[in-house]
């Protein structure tokens, strides 16, 4: 039990020390490797030639050589500065989720109005990757956008929240581990994510076509529906049953409610792999 305490404890001060890096590397790289999996040949090999490009994007200190380090490129170049000191993805921070009321009907039109949500974001950056005419370098960074902004798409705590910026401004506890700066995002974030994520059956693998085409199946509008309807069962689990219930000051992952949510976000990556590989093959299959 020791053991497990420190390793629990070493996984939540990643969280904390990291807050930047969402669905942190291991959802983003499974989605990544299931997309992989199961693109078609010709997709495969047009992501491969594209990311051997990778040296345009400028960005020695993140690269984005295979699929899955493309997957975390955009989390990675967010602290970058140009010579003058200033941000040089600033306009792509808002890209990365959309706050869709879990509290309200479904509107994804007024969360994304100016086309600065995630889910606007694939669709942009699906049309510049299919532009066999765009420039090299725009086509690679289109691709690991895409490739992130679906992970990001099926975080739930990214695509629905409360008022509570998805979760981050909501103190919570993960089971018995409570450090202070710990919230419900995180939580969804990293320690979840690795749990259900290890959890056997392996979600990497070659999916028949029959359930690629059922749990593909959809647009981005679908997808997000489906993402904020995830978002209020997250947030029900942590609330002890009424997601909209007014904010206490801290808020408990218990054991049950950590279980009861495995399968979810287990769902939640499969599908966004799956997902990823019909979109990567409609852009260059």
């Amino acid at each position: 039990m020791s053991r497990l305490r420190l390793f629990l404890a070493a996984l939540i001060a990643l969280a904390i020390a990291a807050p930047a890096n969402a669905y942190w590397e291991y959802g983003h790289e499974t989605v990544a490797s299931i997309a992989m999996a199961n693109v078609k040949p010709a997709t495969r090999t047009a992501i491969r030639r594209l990311l051997a490009q990778q040296a345009l994007l400028d960005t020695p200190e993140c690269p984005a050589k295979t699929i899955e380090e493309a997957s975390v490129w955009p989390d990675c170049v967010k602290p970058l500065k140009d010579a003058e000191g200033k941000s040089r993805f600033g306009y792509a921070y808002s890209w990365h989720y959309q706050n869709v009321s879990i509290c309200q009907p479904f509107d994804l039109t007024s969360a994304c109005k100016d086309g600065n949500c995630v889910s606007a974001q694939i669709d942009r950056q699906r049309g510049i990757l299919a532009d066999r005419r765009a420039p090299a370098k725009e086509r690679v960074m289109a691709l690991a956008f895409l490739v992130h902004f679906v992970g990001d798409l099926h975080q739930p705590l990214h695509a629905g929240d409360k008022s509570d910026r998805g979760g981050n401004d909501a103190k919570a506890d993960y089971g018995i581990y409570a450090p202070a700066k710990m919230n419900l995002h995180s939580i969804w974030d990293g320690l979840l994510a690795e749990r259900a994520i290890s959890t056997p059956p392996p979600l990497v693998r070659r999916y028949p076509a029959a359930e690629r085409r059922r749990l593909a199946a959809g647009t981005v509008t679908d997808w997000s529906r489906e993402s904020w309807q995830a978002a209020h069962q997250a947030y029900a689990a942590a609330y002890g049953g009424d997601p909209c219930a007014t904010k206490p000051a801290r808020v408990t992952m218990s054991d049950a409610a950590v279980e009861k949510m495995v399968p979810v976000l287990r769902r939640e990556v499969t599908e966004g792999g799956l997902r990823l590989a019909k979109l990567l093959d409609s852009a260059l299959g």
